[in-house]
């Protein structure tokens, strides 16, 4: 699944849009390219046609100042980025999500390949995944070395950056740890009064772990 922000100029097809055969021309070479059944429109004015009450107020996270909030619209489409015609237009291509985000003085547009059935509080979830995911890239660049490894090669590479991934998870393992509650150096056979696991049970460290990787933008890293 993906979410990616596009230019307001990016234009669309409704989803009841079909592709027909061309017209018959009573001269010249007759015309072998199918021509779509309506217009392509601009995502701006796609999401301008839908009446008001298809925008909804969305809360995505809580950030410092309280809880992060925002006016949602979303409407099935098919992207005009089939094959292309001699008149500059594209064809129909992939039913996608149409996503506008609404704020006091601009308008931004997304795409996300959802299924259809997915709600809107999901949608609005994986487009602002993207601050988790910067935050996660620039702290493993500033505090684990992300950016020091110099080579060539692909595995070398590859590597390098699956420890770092690994060792970014643990540290928030630990991080999230503290945070809620229990100090890092406590003691295995000491009470805990938080809802973790119990830390006499054998394995519950890395439950505990393998809990909070499944909350972290890189799953799967260590085996189950």
């Amino acid at each position: 699944s993906y979410a990616v922000g596009i230019l307001s100029t990016q234009h669309v097809y409704p989803t009841d849009v079909s592709v027909e055969p061309p017209p018959r021309r009573t001269r010249g070479r007759p015309a072998t390219n199918p021509v779509p059944s309506v217009e392509s429109r601009s995502a701006a004015d796609f999401i301008a046609a839908l009446p008001e009450t298809t925008f909804r107020r969305v809360s995505w996270r809580a950030g410092t100042k309280g809880a992060m909030r925002g006016d949602f619209a979303a409407v099935r489409v098919r992207v005009a980025d089939g094959p292309a015609l001699r008149t500059g237009r594209h064809l129909p291509g992939a039913e996608v999500w149409l996503v506008c985000e609404r704020r006091s003085n601009e308008r931004k547009f997304h795409l996300t390949n959802h299924p259809a059935e997915a709600p809107l509080v999901e949608l609005v979830a994986a487009i602002k995944a993207r601050w988790v995911c910067e935050q996660g890239h620039q702290q493993m660049k500033e505090e684990l070395g992300l950016d020091h490894c110099e080579c060539r090669n692909w595995h070398a590479l590859h590597h390098h950056v699956l420890l770092t991934m690994i060792a970014f998870c643990f540290l928030q393992h630990l991080r999230l740890r503290e945070k809620n509650g229990r100090p890092v150096g406590q003691s295995r056979t000491a009470p805990s009064s938080d809802a973790a696991p119990d830390p006499a049970t054998p394995g519950a460290d890395a439950q505990a772990l393998r809990q909070t990787l499944s909350t972290l933008p890189m799953p799967g890293l260590l085996p189950a």
